[in-house]
């Protein structure tokens, strides 16, 4: 996956390029589609910056093999990311999830 097929993907589900980010959440790792899109005037990425940022989201989901777990969610969920409300994604990492569960000292 690319980031403009992330892109891509996002858009047809909900009509804007949301932006995307990955966070450690109550001991899982998350792929959260946030409630900011590109298309505001208030975004703060360029067009470039943004598909930079979605490409650097894509290559991590490529190299953890969660690809099909994202593309499915997002086809099949119901939410919607609305302010305030990200659509949370979990991620099956498998023992890559060990990688970002361990705590900063």
């Amino acid at each position: 996956m690319t980031g403009q097929e992330l892109r891509q993907l996002i858009l047809n589900k909900w009509g804007h390029s949301y932006d995307v980010q990955l966070r450690r959440t109550q001991g899982r790792i998350m792929a959260q589609v946030m409630w900011r899109y590109q298309e505001q005037a208030s975004f703060p990425l360029s067009e470039t910056d943004y598909l930079d940022h979605l490409n650097a989201i894509a290559a991590h989901l490529n190299d953890w093999g969660t690809v099909e777990q994202v593309k499915e969610f997002i086809v099949k969920t119901k939410s919607r990311p609305r302010l305030g409300k990200a659509v949370n994604i979990p991620l099956e990492l498998g023992v890559r999830s060990l990688e970002w569960l361990v705590e900063d000292r």
